[in-house]
């Protein structure tokens, strides 16, 4: 069987036909089974890649003792929206190379702690889109 844009769109036409015709059957069951199977073997697979029925990120899952703690100067502090903007070597946890940016700060004690100029050592997470400190020491 030959299918042509006339013959699919007369299939689904409205118009065309009060009842369907064992034609626009015979061509409307196999692509519903084919798009079925498709969306059933793609959640399996997906599925069997991580192991369970979750998406799984590795690099924000690792226990916080596992992550290595990075170098970075502060350049500038900003407690009023919980910011700080560091220097810094590369991040491993994140594959991160080193760079300067900004970063969301989890604890606002932090900033009791860290001043303008500060050399530090950090650990960074993903939070959804956005990357927070999550502990930060400074090195004397």
């Amino acid at each position: 069987m030959q299918f042509t844009r006339s013959s699919i769109a007369q299939s689904f036409n409205p118009h065309h036909s009060k009842e369907p015709s064992m034609k626009s059957m015979s061509t409307l069951i196999p692509m519903t089974a084919f798009a079925l199977a498709f969306t059933v073997s793609s959640g399996a697979l997906a599925q069997a890649a991580t192991g369970s029925g979750k998406s799984v990120d590795m690099k924000t899952e690792q226990p916080a003792a596992a992550v290595d703690m990075t170098e970075g100067v502060v350049l500038r502090v900003n407690p009023e929206v919980k910011k700080l903007t560091i220097k810094h070597g590369a991040i491993k946890n994140l594959d991160m190379p080193g760079m300067t940016m900004v970063f969301q700060v989890r604890d606002p004690a932090a900033f009791d702690k860290v001043q303008k100029g500060d050399k530090v050592k950090f650990r960074a997470e993903m939070a959804g889109s956005v990357m927070v400190v999550t502990e930060i020491q400074v090195v004397k």
